[in-house]
């Protein structure tokens, strides 16, 4: 099959990234159509908030079912959402506490917000510390805690160690840092009515997804170099075997009449897995780096196995 590579390191068509500025992909109108689009609750490393813009001509133009394994901080869902394009949807990721935190935004969003402003969730380093240790059992302040160890931690950035504990540093944001958006959390808790939300690894749960479903798989991505693997995010990590069956679990679902996207980096590894299928790349900024000398620009790619028309190419 041809091999689709095209480099997009600038995006002509700006748009805006506040809440009621996105332009309505399926249009060819200058003028902004005003949706109110979700923001994602947490931030999470490799979240595709600032690429939507660059993301959004490549999307299907309609599809059945929408599938996310790697849901993460799910800014890829919230936009799609946004503008009226998801219908049907499954979200899930293997991370348990980030489960437990949208599950509990969709049921049960007013207890969160409550829990949330009891007043024990301050932005002090010893604070952090307490709160990174303690292990609650309610569902509601475990999604709270989650919250707040995000926004509070070293550059929001999750990890956890081999026993499954988050390990994070704090962060030392300003005081007043907004740890939570009272109003974004209630327009997220509407985004995930009627959502299936799961606990399950990624091949597991796109098995059900048929022929006109669109899947988006957001990995961890492969390292391009010794000191770029951020992958931990689970006890288990994610490595080249696990890159392995993703790529043959994406050729599956190909096969079957989906349309398949996949966010990953320009490693030669990824190249060469996914060489027969259309791959675009993307400029994007990272901000993970613990050296702030290290905080660039990258080359990530986009995979995708239908054309600019829609037609799937394999």
């Amino acid at each position: 099959m041809a091999n689709y590579k095209r480099n997009h390191k600038k995006d002509s068509e700006k748009i805006q990234t506040s809440l009621l500025g996105f332009l309505d992909p399926s249009t060819n109108s200058s003028k902004y159509t005003h949706v109110i689009i979700a923001e994602p609750v947490v931030k999470w490393a490799g979240g595709k908030r600032g690429l939507i813009d660059k993301y959004r001509r490549f999307f299907p133009k309609t599809f059945s079912k929408y599938y996310e394994p790697f849901f993460g901080g799910g800014a890829v869902f919230f936009y799609l959402t946004g503008i009226g394009k998801i219908s049907k949807a499954k979200i899930s990721d293997i991370n348990a506490e980030l489960i437990n935190m949208y599950i509990v935004i969709r049921d049960n969003v007013e207890a969160l917000i409550k829990e949330l402003k009891s007043g024990k969730y301050i932005n002090e380093k010893e604070v952090y510390y307490k709160i990174r240790e303690w292990e609650p059992k309610d569902p509601i302040q475990r999604a709270a805690r989650l919250i707040y160890l995000n926004h509070t931690c070293y550059n929001g950035l999750y990890r956890v160690n081999k026993q499954g504990k988050f390990n994070v540093p704090y962060g030392r944001y300003p005081k007043n840092v907004k740890i939570f958006d009272e109003k974004n959390l209630r327009l997220v808790s509407k985004c995930l009515k009627n959502v299936e939300i799961t606990v399950e690894d990624f091949e597991e749960a796109v098995q059900n997804a048929q022929e006109g479903d669109f899947v988006y798989f957001d990995p961890p991505y492969a390292p391009i170099s010794a000191t770029a693997d951020f992958t931990s995010y689970t006890s288990e990590g994610f490595g080249l075997e696990e890159q392995k069956r993703l790529a043959r679990v994406f050729r599956d679902l190909s096969e079957k009449g989906c349309y398949v996207m996949e966010s990953n980096s320009s490693a030669p590894v990824i190249l060469e897995l996914y060489k027969d299928f259309r791959i675009e790349f993307i400029h994007a900024k990272r901000y993970i780096n613990s050296d702030p000398k290290g905080r660039k620009g990258v080359q990530e790619t986009l995979i995708m196995n239908f054309d600019s028309e829609g037609k799937i190419i394999v």
